[in-house]
């Protein structure tokens, strides 16, 4: 990230607002909190291990304890974006809730999926007034810090995303659980790398390659790779999309690559398997 301002409450940031450099894709970890993400001009796709998601410009995400992939790519997203984040610690939301969370809590909810939050013109609204600090950082204390959190708690409900922020909190509070087999049948066309899919699945990657053998009785490469270029023939057959939008859609960023892959497998290119 480059120009990242940032606000600390008790010396964790709570919340920044972050100018990043595109097109890369970006991984976080939100282990102990939720986060309240908006794309402030930037749309990307969102990985997790429940979630294969767009966020658009404009829109915000509420995201929950776990390991994410913001992937920023697309002719619109060159240069810099900026995106601004808003980390819900539980120790901070037990203590400005202390009445109302014990309810909360008692919130029965089995790994609820991530949130977005449309444009919204009160969450634009709040989302100006932090810029307001952002410049004059002199004003904020831990005071104010609290006060922004309550705001956008009390706004996320005016929105019409009561349940979302009870979801949030209660999942604060409760382990995931993550299913390989679910990952991987979510991710199969996300350009995603063993690597980052193996974080998705909270495994090393040994591990990973080992636990995946087993589930789909072959190995990650030869899996991807036949699951691809049947979504591509299916593409080529039924769509006028060009070669190098299939490529994208199915998980390769690199058009010539994929043509590669599918002359190996197939015997043709694929505009000749398209004719």
């Amino acid at each position: 990230m480059d120009g990242t301002i940032k606000f600390e409450y008790n010396g964790r940031t709570l919340i920044e607002k972050a100018i990043i450099k595109v097109p890369f894709t970006k991984e976080r970890v939100f282990q102990n909190e939720g986060c309240f993400i908006y794309m402030k001009d930037a749309s990307i796709k969102l990985h997790s291990p429940q979630d294969n998601l767009e966020v658009k410009k404009k829109e915000a995400v509420l995201l929950k304890c776990d390991t994410y992939f913001l992937e920023f790519l697309g002719e619109q997203n060159q240069g810099t974006v900026e995106v601004i984040a808003v980390h819900l610690y539980p120790e901070l939301l037990k203590k400005l809730y202390i009445n109302e969370l014990p309810k909360i809590i008692e919130k029965t909810v089995s790994n609820p999926p991530t949130k977005l939050i449309e444009d919204e013109t009160i969450i634009s609204r709040f989302i100006d007034s932090l810029d307001f600090y952002f410049t004059n950082p002199s004003l904020v204390n831990e005071d104010l810090l609290e006060l922004k959190i309550k705001e956008l708690i009390l706004l996320l409900i005016q929105t019409n995303n009561v349940t979302s922020v009870l979801e949030l909190i209660h999942d604060l509070y409760s382990p995931r659980t993550v299913q390989l087999k679910n990952v991987i049948e979510l991710h199969t066309f996300s350009n995603l790398t063993l690597e980052e899919l193996a974080k998705l699945c909270h495994l090393s990657l040994s591990s990973f390659k080992r636990e995946f053998q087993k589930v789909f009785d072959e190995t990650p490469s030869k899996y991807f790779t036949t699951q691809r270029i049947l979504k591509a023939k299916e593409m080529l057959s039924k769509t006028d999309l060009p070669i190098n939008e299939i490529a994208y859609e199915i998980g390769y960023n690199d058009p010539l690559y994929f043509t590669r892959i599918f002359k190996k497998k197939e015997g043709v290119s694929p505009s000749q398997f398209r004719v």
